[in-house]
């Protein structure tokens, strides 16, 4: 076990300096010079920017024009030897360290995707079971029907559907932000608060999401089922119960392991389109505004950040293996 870690983590590793090069030279290739914009935007604001300090802000990270190729690769270097210290770099918006404003946004998207992937889980795993052990019938439908809504509805239309009846017509939650300033300021009236704001946001997310995951145990489920092993289950006489749940799921498992894979990541990544049309102050909020407005520490130090977690979440599908089936031995 502890070689077949070892292992991962050096191909980890191997994973990340990849997608650290792809992150540098695609912004290094970019055909708009957004240094050049964000001293535009600094002399428009009234600041007074002089040419060291321009120079300087290339020099960071080898985007100058005449920059060869030992400048950039040095330029490379020099951003990943930050990165191995957890320094991502100082955002061009408001010069605020670009870990420090990853962790001040983060909680809001890691808020909402975590409570959206357990309703999520809860729904659609028992849904996709009983949809598959009673294929054709009026709940196998119904639960067809929910597949199509979660897979075709994009999430900035049906937000705004919900968004317009839950909030504009009928008043019973917030429109948008996270707060209220006229309520309590106590510890439990902030949270409910709270949750008062985020829950369409997070039925939006959670109805668009377990279409999908409904159709992946349904269709392992039906898979499953067919089995011979299933057969000699039942023909040995044990309830039907015990069949699906201990024989049937056990199996099914793994390719939802599989799929957990990107659980992690997309904790934190951010919902862009729900934050935008429910204006929360998420991460993902954040990261397109900085990919509107040209900050570059914080896009490429935020997709390493992503980069990092997916990596993650791989290695721990990997390990979840062995877990699920026995029959998988990890070296």
């Amino acid at each position: 076990m502890l070689k077949y870690i070892l292992k991962r983590i050096g191909y980890a590793i191997l994973v990340l300096i990849g997608v650290s090069l792809i992150i540098y030279f695609l912004t290094r290739l970019m055909p708009v010079d957004y240094v050049k914009n964000k001293v535009v935007a600094m002399q428009t604001s009234g600041s007074t920017v002089d040419q060291s300090t321009v120079e300087a802000m290339y020099q960071a990270y080898g985007l100058s024009a005449d920059a060869g190729a030992k400048e950039i690769f040095l330029g490379y270097l020099s951003w990943l030897g930050d990165l191995v210290r957890f320094d991502l770099g100082e955002s061009f918006i408001d010069m605020e360290p670009v870990a420090s404003k990853i962790y001040h946004h983060m909680g809001t998207s890691f808020a909402v995707a975590l409570i959206a992937t357990i309703f999520e889980f809860m729904i659609a795993i028992p849904l996709g079971i009983t949809a598959a052990t009673h294929q054709y019938s009026l709940r196998d439908y119904v639960v067809t029907v929910l597949v199509m809504i979660g897979i075709s509805l994009p999430s900035f239309f049906f937000g705004n559907i919900l968004k317009n009846w839950l909030a504009l017509e009928l008043g019973w939650f917030p429109s948008s932000g996270l707060v209220d300033a006229t309520r309590d300021s106590g510890f439990f009236a902030q949270i409910l608060d709270y949750a008062h704001h985020l829950f369409i946001p997070v039925l939006t997310v959670v109805i668009l999401s377990i279409g999908a995951r409904m159709r992946m145990t349904r269709t392992n489920m039906l898979e499953v089922m067919n089995s011979d092993y299933i057969r000699t289950a039942r023909a040995k006489g044990l309830k039907e119960k015990v069949v699906i749940n201990k024989h049937a799921f056990r199996n099914t498992m793994i390719p939802l392991v599989t799929s957990m894979a990107g659980l992690l990541p997309s904790l934190f990544s951010g919902a862009i389109i729900t934050e935008q049309v429910f204006n929360l102050p998420g991460i993902g909020n954040v990261a397109l505004d900085a990919m509107t407005r040209g900050d570059i520490p914080f896009i490429m130090g935020y997709n390493m950040f992503l980069a990092l977690l997916s990596v993650l979440g791989i290695l721990m599908a990997d390990l979840m293996y062995g877990i699920v089936d026995p029959r998988v031995k990890l070296e």
